[in-house]
């Protein structure tokens, strides 16, 4: 038997956590799995799997074999359809992940245009506000706003955008305009945050960096409502550029304290990290990443 048969059988097995299960995956019988996990175990004189009559499970020499043996794999598939398809129609199932706000303003657009464009495919959009590990979650694709840590995944930067203070017109007509961290403390504040008593807000100014702990009058547990707060004149609420930029520009809040923001944050387009770009992959990143740079160019 040939070794990628072997790792698929393996993968199989242990995914599925049985015997059965992975014949039934693979359309083989069960005996024939049985024989090419043994052959797999012999070859490597590792055992894999842990058997007894309820369950399969990996040794810990199997959960390291797993990880390479599902690289290896798919990057055999990448390889093959890279070479037989560079030209071909993207066709099959893609998972999409960016933060909420974001991705209904700038990424839903980008999906809506790639399923018109490619008839074959089909998405899963997961907007959420925390960071998803794409490879424990089976996510392709994802958009990350901040720093990223080193890690394997390609990462592909589209633009920055900036934490801001806002306001409406009318709250600060009658309460004044902050002018530096320390006048906070005499203001309405709107926390965008875990429900507590008080909020740490992060400043720079002159090259130094400043904390001011604020006391919220209204704690929310989404950037929406918050948005909803500061137009209303309730006070003044701490968000990101690209969720209130269209209020900026019609005059309906007001950026405050612009000279104490902190650096810009980079936004990237991340991906599973191949030696062969997967055609479906390849061309939902070619695309989203030409419109959020537009779009972040307007922001």
């Amino acid at each position: 038997m040939d070794k990628l048969h072997l790792m698929t059988v393996f993968v199989a097995v242990a995914e599925e956590e049985g015997f059965a299960a992975a014949a039934r995956r693979l359309a083989m019988s069960p005996p024939a799995v049985t024989r090419a996990i043994a052959a797999l175990e012999a070859r490597l004189s590792v055992k894999l799997l842990n058997r007894s009559t309820r369950f399969v499970r990996v040794t810990e020499a199997g959960q390291r074999y797993l990880e390479d043996a599902r690289r290896i794999i798919a990057d055999v598939e990448a390889a093959d359809e890279a070479t037989a398809g560079i030209n071909a129609e993207p066709r099959g199932h893609l998972t999409v992940t960016a933060p909420v706000m974001f991705g209904k303003m700038f990424v839903m657009p980008g999906i809506v245009e790639y399923l018109q464009r490619y008839p074959a495919m089909d998405v899963s959009a997961l907007f959420l506000d925390r960071v998803v590990n794409l490879l424990e979650e089976g996510v392709d694709v994802g958009v990350r706003i901040g720093e990223l840590p080193d890690s394997s995944m390609k990462a592909i930067r589209v633009g920055q955008i900036h934490r801001v203070l806002c306001a409406s017109p009318a709250y600060l007509q009658q309460h004044g305009t902050p002018v530096n961290p320390d006048a906070l403390s005499g203001h309405s504040i709107i926390a965008a945050t875990g429900v507590t008593p008080m909020v740490e807000w992060r400043f720079t100014h002159a090259g130094q960096s400043v904390a001011v702990k604020v006391k919220p009058r209204l704690t929310v547990s989404s950037n929406d409502a918050a948005i909803e707060g500061s137009l209303a004149g309730l006070g003044i609420s701490r968000l990101l550029s690209y969720q209130v930029g269209g209020y900026f520009d019609d005059g309906q809040l007001c950026r405050v304290m612009q000279a104490y923001e902190t650096a810009p944050l980079p936004v990237h387009v991340v991906h599973r990290e191949g030696r062969y770009a997967n055609v479906k992959v390849r061309s939902f990143v070619d695309l989203i990443v030409a419109q959020l740079r537009e779009k972040m160019l307007q922001r």
